[in-house]
């Protein structure tokens, strides 16, 4: 089966002990590509890809490196394009809350819930209640906290990896350089007549201090104050 191809990323980063980030690219079409993130939490050697992307070889040296790629674990139904490479180079696991209609391949072997225990220690599953398709966040619990999310919380502190036309249309598309609220997810995710800000609210009662989303740029520090205002931000209209 055919995969994806690797796209530009940056080396492996560690950002608390046994936490790593990679910030790299995905192409949307032939003349726009956006930035897009993966985590890995190492634990006893095993690692778990976080919004899983996949490496050039240089990249993937360095992966192998670290430990044994055991699991992926996928926080949003629309995400997934690298996650049939992982399984089938690594015959890593796919955690996930439901299948997805995107990418239906890999198959899913364990389904998330937030009240199980995660493959690592320190962590906790944050589910969104109201969306209209599966979405969750996941919290590291070191240093001063680290929160891990797919589409609904994006941090931008700079627009790398992004393709000149993509930087000229980020600000005005709802993506300026600034912790938001996804305006696409929240749009799709919304259902009819409802309202999301609930389970925003309930987000911000979990403790952490950085952010690293699956689009944008890392937060290291202040994260949940400036993710209070993008939530006030994206409620108050």
């Amino acid at each position: 089966m055919d995969h994806a191809p690797a796209y530009p990323h940056d080396p492996i980063e560690e950002i608390l002990p046994d936490v790593f980030m990679v910030r790299g690219a995905v192409r949307m079409n032939p003349l726009m590509r956006i930035s897009r993130n993966m985590a890995i939490v190492r634990h006893e050697g095993e690692l778990s890809l976080v919004n899983p992307i996949r490496l050039d070889a240089a990249g993937e040296a360095q992966l192998r490196a670290l430990g044994s790629v055991k699991r992926l674990l996928r926080l949003n139904p629309l995400h997934g394009l690298d996650d049939r490479y992982y399984v089938d180079t690594f015959q890593a696991e796919l955690w996930a809350q439901a299948k997805s209609e995107t990418y239906p391949e890999p198959k899913i072997d364990h389904y998330l819930t937030a009240a199980e225990e995660l493959p690592f220690p320190d962590a906790e599953l944050f589910c969104f209640e109201g969306t209209n398709m599966p979405e969750s966040a996941l919290r590291i619990r070191r240093g001063g906290g680290l929160l891990l999310t797919c589409d609904a919380i994006q941090h931008y502190g700079d627009y790398r990896h992004n393709t000149l036309l993509a930087r000229l249309a980020m600000p005005f598309i709802g993506f300026p350089k600034t912790t938001i609220v996804g305006p696409i997810w929240l749009k799709m995710m919304t259902p009819e007549g409802g309202s999301l800000e609930s389970d925003f609210r309930r987000l911000l009662t979990l403790e952490f201090d950085s952010l690293l989303s699956a689009h944008g740029s890392l937060l290291p520090g202040g994260a949940h104050a400036s993710v209070a205002k993008a939530v006030d931000r994206a409620f108050s209209r």
